[in-house]
């Protein structure tokens, strides 16, 4: 699958050096996705693309520009050459742009042994609406569920091949598999939502969709009757399902591109204690059978295991080569790209240290304050770091969920958050983001 991609990106390559290029990259990705809705019983809607998308990027001398484009004929990436390099010939000089030297290209050229490619058939339509509507059926069976939003039922599968005049060829498949519910409980203005989805690599890990509708309906019903809680200082508990959300703050504070430019609340935190004492937060881009795993980055560098964050100390920015060149540091293998843009600095598959005690353990010992199962907006200061979002979940009173509430605020500043998060143990090891519920204490609450 992958290989038949590579005459493109190659093709694409030749065109550039005789269109007048230094150098350059292309990218060539095959892409097939199949997605069914149902709703009452019945199909409400069915989706399904496929085609090749190619982008290239080229170099003449310190100027770049990148082009893209769907059409994968001869006369198509003659044309997409002179474009680029007409274009680049335009650009602005930037010192820190070009491809990476040769001893820094991956030695590992393909997922062998990473397991991101399900070799079963794909799926007919006929079963992925099956699988969609009984995953309806489930949550409509469930008392005190009104009506049933939506229930799909998905499959994808992706193959992609990078290639660059420093001598890199290189590609690997994906594929994906998914089912999720939306339940609604009560009425009118009453109403409220809650949702469950699951999705595997493989189709055979794939839960089935009755425990998918059901746990749908049950988060609905248990927000039935929500109301705003009080405003004061409370801690907050993010439920594990949004808690990668907070860590995602102190990645993009931590991204090559945000350091680069100065306005990172984080900017000047290297070496720093940035998470409590004991606390690691890892990349791990190799995990086997992982969404986010990736055999090499976006740039043909070897992906690797490394603390970003080790026992609360901040070790190292996410960096790509362009970030690392103007920081004067050495990439960290994290760039990603799509077709049509330069590659950017980003994270994959990331595990932070779980806690010794439940959820259960940690409501207990909150007293008074609010369990967070959705956020709604932001306002984020990326050069404070002031911190404050819409938040809905449930009051906790001695120890034990109260109510179900919904519009209130949640708010604080992200430094001080994050050095004083407890972490439970409820984190689920399949997810690309291995990150448990997260207490935080002192937060400030806007309700009624």
């Amino acid at each position: 699958m992958t290989k038949a991609l590579a005459p493109v990106a190659n093709a694409l390559l030749k065109a550039a050096r005789a269109a007048g290029a230094d150098a350059a990259d292309a990218v060539a990705i095959d892409g097939r996705s199949i997605s069914i809705d149902v709703r009452k019983g019945t199909l409400e809607q069915a989706e399904r693309s496929e085609g090749v998308d190619i982008g290239l990027r080229v170099f003449i001398g310190q100027r770049q520009a990148c082009i893209s484009s769907s059409d994968t004929r001869p006369e198509t990436l003659e044309a997409m050459a002179a474009r680029a390099v007409a274009m680049a010939r335009e650009a602005p000089e930037d010192p820190y742009a070009g491809l990476a030297d040769t001893a820094q290209l991956a030695m590992l050229r393909s997922a062998e042994g990473l397991e991101l490619f399900d070799p079963a058939p794909e799926p007919d339509p006929a079963t992925l609406q099956e699988d969609a509507r009984r995953a309806e059926a489930a949550a409509q069976s469930v008392k005190g569920v009104t009506q049933v939003q939506s229930a799909s039922a998905a499959y994808g599968s992706q193959a992609i091949w990078l290639a660059a005049t420093n001598g890199f060829q290189g590609g690997y498949g994906r594929s994906s598999r998914h089912i999720s519910c939306v339940a609604i409980s009560g009425e009118g203005t009453g109403m409220e939502r809650d949702w469950c989805g699951e999705g595997r690599i493989f189709q055979a890990d794939l839960p089935d969709p009755e425990s998918v509708g059901l746990l749908a309906a049950e988060r609905a019903v248990a927000r039935h009757g929500a109301r705003r809680p009080k405003t004061g200082a409370y801690p907050v508990l993010y439920d594990e399902r949004i808690a990668s959300s907070l860590i995602g703050h102190l990645l993009s504070a931590i991204n090559g591109s945000a350091i680069a430019r100065g306005s990172s609340w984080l900017r000047d935190a290297m070496g720093t204690q940035v998470l409590p004492k004991g606390i690691t937060l890892r990349e791990d881009p190799v995990r086997v059978r992982r969404s986010g795993s990736r055999p090499f980055d976006a740039e043909g560098l070897q992906s690797r295991v490394k603390d970003l964050v080790a026992d609360g100390v901040l070790q190292s920015w996410v960096l790509d080569l362009a970030t690392a060149r103007k920081l004067g540091l050495e990439s960290t293998a994290n760039a990603v790209r799509g077709t049509s843009a330069p590659p950017s600095p980003s994270t994959s598959n990331l595990i932070l240290t779980q806690g010794d005690k439940s959820r259960e353990d940690l409501i207990a010992e909150m007293g008074t304050g609010l369990l967070v199962t959705s956020l709604i907006g932001s306002t984020i200061n990326s050069t404070t770091g002031d911190y404050s979002r819409g938040a809905s979940g449930f009051w906790v009173e001695n120890g034990q969920i109260a109510y179900p509430v919904n519009e209130c605020t949640i708010a604080g500043n992200l430094r001080d958050m994050l050095t004083r998060i407890i972490p439970a143990n409820d984190a689920r090891d399949h997810l690309s983001s291995v990150v448990p519920s997260l207490l935080v204490e002192g937060m400030t609450l806007a309700g009624e």
